[in-house]
């Protein structure tokens, strides 16, 4: 069954819920979630095509290390995916989704040298902080310290893990 046009552009489906949280807010967080949830999805698969495609006298280190990244960023899909459902909204997690809708530059295929991908991931890892910092902000702003606090940890992961990508091309020459 296709999705009419009609379907992809209508007010997203709110669920009842007991949240004492308003629609209209909830609605807001939603889409503002869903925004990141987009970009997360296409950070997951980023760092998934760096550990697929690292090469180099440091490429143990860096598949290990992406993969590693990978796995947090996962986390992070299921906890912003799952609080987005908290609120009554629907998690649109699809990969068509989120290569519409991601904020995150192209990760480029062509690459294969391991400060080549030091420097694409830490781009997309930057990237996707200051979304998540810019989130923490705006759903404060939408009186809901739950999702701010969720942002807050996950802004806290992305920093580490931009913090152990860059340490690769910041030893003095």
């Amino acid at each position: 069954m296709k999705t009419t046009i009609e379907n992809r552009t209508a007010a997203p489906k709110m669920y009842e819920t007991e949240n004492d949280i308003s629609q209209q807010r909830r609605v807001e967080l939603n889409a503002l979630m869903n925004q990141r949830l987009a970009d997360a999805v296409d950070l997951q698969l980023q760092m998934k095509q760096a550990h697929w495609n690292v090469k180099g006298p440091h490429f143990i280190g860096l598949h290990e290390l992406f993969d590693q990244i990978d796995e947090a960023v996962e986390a992070y899909v299921d906890l912003i995916a799952e609080r987005i459902v908290q609120l009554g909204g629907i998690a649109e997690g699809t990969v068509r989704v989120s290569a519409r809708k991601s904020r995150l530059e192209e990760y480029p295929l062509d690459i294969a040298d391991g400060v080549a991908h030091v420097e694409a991931v830490a781009r997309a890892l930057s990237t996707f902080g200051e979304e998540a910092r810019k989130t923490i902000n705006e759903s404060d702003e939408l009186g809901d310290a739950d999702t701010s606090d969720i942002f807050t940890e996950i802004s806290r992961g992305i920093d580490k893990w931009l913090w152990f990508v860059e340490a690769h091309t910041q030893a003095e020459k």
